[in-house]
């Protein structure tokens, strides 16, 4: 992902617990109290629990992988990963050679389908590639945070009847550049497949798009992407503010270019969650020091569950 402003220096883990308890009135035994029929009030849906350090085990178990940049023992070890992660799910595989300044790339995209009720798909995504030709770059944060955070995801969907729109689950090959960040050598893996559903009609169908990245920092402030659309940015943040983590958004705004921006630009509805202050004046951002010591449960708690909090928001209305 690129920034245009310079780098300066949800969700929350809900436990629903619900308790009845009967108060009955005084009641003297010559006069027994009459018998009610009794009333069954409706119990509210409980919140899917994300699991932070599941997630952040998923993370690390990526991590461990090594370096996965296209063409790398990594990049290949990480693919037969994901399959096994996902193989009870509905896994479609779209695999493509990207043309780059390294020459012609095979890359995959993974989406994961979750099928509901309602007509319409919403898209939460992320990439799991690492730095081109970097052995020092190991990508905790980018990308296996959400690399683990989507698997997460997938964790808490499956085997469920989804009551509302479908959901899937995108994992994205060839987001960093494999030179020099520019419109032509960028965001493979999503420019392919945005051209892809448009072509076969599936972009139509699409009612949000959600793009995670950088999303496991310990010290997490997801900052307000000015290229995002702005109702759905609100949304996330009333998201946020209803589970008690508005102090974890949106307290400053920058463009990114980032995954979303090729559904942006065919008039798909985007948000990027972006935490793009990573470490001192963002220095830990593509350096060695992306390690999984600067990430905490507790983030992928919060994104977690504001992006399925997002959801439920997104189905009522």
């Amino acid at each position: 992902m690129m920034s245009f402003t310079h780098p300066a220096p949800l969700a929350l883990l809900l436990t629903l617990a619900f308790s009845a308890c009967t108060r009955s009135p005084n009641v003297s035994a010559a006069e027994p109290a009459p018998q009610a029929a009794p009333v069954a009030s409706p119990a509210p849906a409980a919140l899917p629990h994300v699991d932070g350090q599941r997630a952040l085990q998923y993370t690390r178990e990526v991590v461990a992988l090594g370096p996965r940049y296209p063409g790398s023992p990594g990049h290949a070890k990480t693919e037969a990963y994901l399959r096994r992660q996902l193989k009870a799910d509905n896994l479609q595989e779209d695999t493509f050679t990207a043309t780059t300044p390294a020459g012609h790339l095979r890359m995959t995209n993974f989406i994961a389908k979750f099928p509901g009720s309602k007509d319409g798909i919403i898209v939460v995504a992320g990439h799991y590639e690492t730095l081109y030709e970097r052995k020092d770059f190991v990508g905790a944060n980018d990308a296996g945070s959400s690399t683990g955070l989507l698997l997460e995801l997938a964790h808490q969907l499956r085997g469920r009847k989804l009551d509302g729109y479908s959901v899937w689950l995108a994992w994205f090959d060839g987001e960093e550049a494999i030179r020099q960040w520019s419109e032509s050598d960028s965001i493979y893996g999503s420019k392919h497949l945005a051209a892809k559903w448009q072509r076969d009609g599936t972009l139509k169908k699409i009612k949000a798009f959600l793009l995670l990245d950088m999303v496991g920092d310990a010290d997490l402030n997801i900052d307000r992407d000015a290229n995002s659309t702005p109702w759905l940015e609100d949304v996330i943040y009333k998201a946020a503010a209803d589970l008690g983590h508005q102090g974890h958004f949106f307290a400053r705004s920058l463009p990114m270019e980032d995954d979303h921006m090729p559904f942006a630009r065919v008039g798909v509805p985007v948000a990027d969650l972006i935490d793009f202050n990573y470490g001192p004046n963002n220095s830990y951002w593509h350096s060695p020091q992306d390690t999984l010591d600067k990430l905490s449960p507790q983030s992928f708690q919060i994104v977690g569950s504001v992006v399925l909090e997002t959801i439920r928001l997104l189905n009522q209305g």
